[in-house]
C-alpha cells in the first residue's frame, strides 16, 4: 500500500532546512574550490571561470548567469521550483561572499580538496534536488531531461562539464584542470548514484 500523497511532501520548515543546508554546503564547496584555484562544471563552473578571468567576485557573476534560466525553469518546471531555485541561487551568491571571511585553510592538499569539494557539493545538490530546487542553469536542463527522458541528471551534467573543462585549459594551468576534474567527477557520481526518483519521491 502506497503512503498518502501528503506524506510524500516536505513541509515548509523541511524545505527551508533543505535549502539552508544545500546552499551553505555549496558555498563551502566554492570556498574550497577557489582557495585551491580549481574549477568545476555546470553554471557554477562557468561563473568560476569568468571570475578567474576577470577578477569579478563569484557571487554576483553566478547570480547574473542564472537570470535567463528562470524563464525556462518556470515554463518547464513550474513556479514553485523556480522560486525555490531563485532563493537557492541568491543564498549561494550571498554566502559565497561572506563565508570566505569566516573560513580559511592553513593546509589543504589539492587532490584531497578536490574530493572533499566533490562530496560536499554532491550532498548539497542532492538536498536541493530533493526539496524541489536546483542551482539553476544546466541543473534545470538536467532535471528536465531526467524527468522526461529518464537520463540521470548527473550524467547530463557530466557531459556539460567536459565542454566546460576544455575551456578551462585556456584560463588555468593544465595540472589544476586535471585536479578539478576529479572533484567534478565525484560531484556527478554522487548525484548519479543517489538521485533516484524511484527511491526518493518526496517533493
Amino acid at each position: 500500500m502506497s503512503p498518502p500523497e501528503d506524506a510524500l511532501r516536505h513541509s515548509l520548515i523541511e524545505d527551508a532546512q533543505g535549502l539552508a543546508y544545500g546552499t551553505t554546503m555549496a558555498a563551502l564547496g566554492i570556498v574550497i574550490l577557489t582557495h585551491l584555484g580549481l574549477v568545476t562544471g555546470q553554471t557554477a563552473g562557468l561563473a568560476v571561470l569568468i571570475s578567474y578571468a576577470t577578477g569579478w567576485a563569484f557571487g554576483p557573476v553566478f547570480f547574473a548567469i542564472n537570470l535567463p534560466f528562470y524563464v525556462f525553469g518556470y515554463l518547464r518546471m513550474g513556479w514553485l521550483f523556480t522560486v525555490k531555485t531563485f532563493v537557492a541561487v541568491a543564498l549561494l551568491s550571498s554566502l559565497s561572499l561572506w563565508l570566505p571571511t569566516q573560513v580559511s585553510f592553513a593546509t589543504l592538499n589539492p587532490w584531497v580538496g578536490a574530493v572533499l569539494f566533490g562530496f560536499i557539493s554532491g550532498s548539497a545538490l542532492l538536498a536541493l534536488f530533493r526539496h524541489g530546487a536546483s542551482l539553476g542553469g544546466i541543473g534545470i536542463v538536467a532535471l528536465i531531461l531526467q524527468d522526461r527522458l529518464g537520463w540521470r541528471a548527473g550524467w547530463v551534467q557530466l557531459g556539460f562539464d567536459v565542454i566546460l573543462f576544455a575551456l578551462a585549459f585556456l584560463v588555468i594551468e593544465a595540472r589544476l584542470v586535471l585536479v578539478s576534474f576529479v572533484g567534478a567527477l565525484v560531484v556527478n557520481l554522487v548525484i548519479a548514484i543517489n538521485h533516484r526518483r524511484d527511491r526518493y519521491v518526496a517533493t
